[in-house]
């Protein structure tokens, strides 16, 4: 996928492209995104680091929004990896609910963070989400790693495309809206290098795990990374 922000995902039969980007500050450390792109404005959070060529892309449930699950979980470890050299980018969709959609919205997202010299992509996804990136990072080839959080499994049907990559898998075993066995169906489709967590007493939103969550996530996201 080439930074100049033209997508074509799989068969798609119309391109989605960056006309104009637009940043502000927000508040210390955060900065508001928009990208014009030929079909909507697509906003992001970035918090950008000084050094490196690694970030993380965030997306979200089927409602779309910012700041994921546990409480605001992205930007909370964008905090801690924004020192270690890797930028987070937030990407709000522009059709919440409308896979194929999303689907653009993320590889854009990945162009965009290759325009800002990054060319090393980790994704992580909550919910639907997580077909999203898995979806994504089986298509692009910056992306260098995909965690996907209380998955769905619709629309992951391209898990086992993702090797060489390596999958995180992370799913709380009280979820009432998608159980467990969808990160586990997953995973049995997926082939290495690949990791399952499950964590008992935590639901959907994975408020319940929040500790283990972050250390977890935060492991993995450095070793992937380094």
């Amino acid at each position: 996928m080439s930074g100049k922000g033209l997508v074509m995902a799989r068969r798609t039969v119309r391109p989605l492209e960056i006309t104009a980007v637009k940043r502000r500050v927000l508040e210390v450390g955060m900065e508001e995104v928009v990208l014009t792109t030929s079909e909507g404005r697509i906003d992001c959070r970035l918090q950008e680091a000084e050094t490196g060529d690694a970030a993380v892309l965030w997306v979200f449930g089927a409602g779309g929004g910012f700041n994921g699950p546990a409480g605001g979980l992205y930007p909370r470890l964008g905090l801690q990896l924004v020192v270690e050299g890797v930028a987070s980018l937030q990407v709000a969709y522009r059709q919440p609910g409308d896979l194929e959609q999303c689907i653009y919205d993320v590889l854009l997202g990945v162009a965009y963070l290759e325009s800002l010299a990054r060319p090393r992509v980790v994704l992580v996804g909550h919910s639907f989400g997580g077909a999203v990136v898995i979806t994504v990072g089986a298509l692009s080839e910056s992306v260098i790693a995909v965690a996907a959080l209380s998955s769905q499994t619709y629309g992951t049907e391209m898990a086992n495309q993702l090797s060489p990559r390596p999958l995180l898998l992370m799913h709380g075993m009280n979820d009432e809206i998608l159980p467990d066995r969808c990160s586990r169906d997953i995973y049995k489709r997926a082939k290495e290098p690949k990791e399952i967590r499950l964590y008992p007493h935590c639901g959907h939103g994975l408020d319940g795990c929040r500790e283990e969550l972050d250390r977890d996530l935060l492991e993995w996201i450095r070793r992937v990374v380094w």
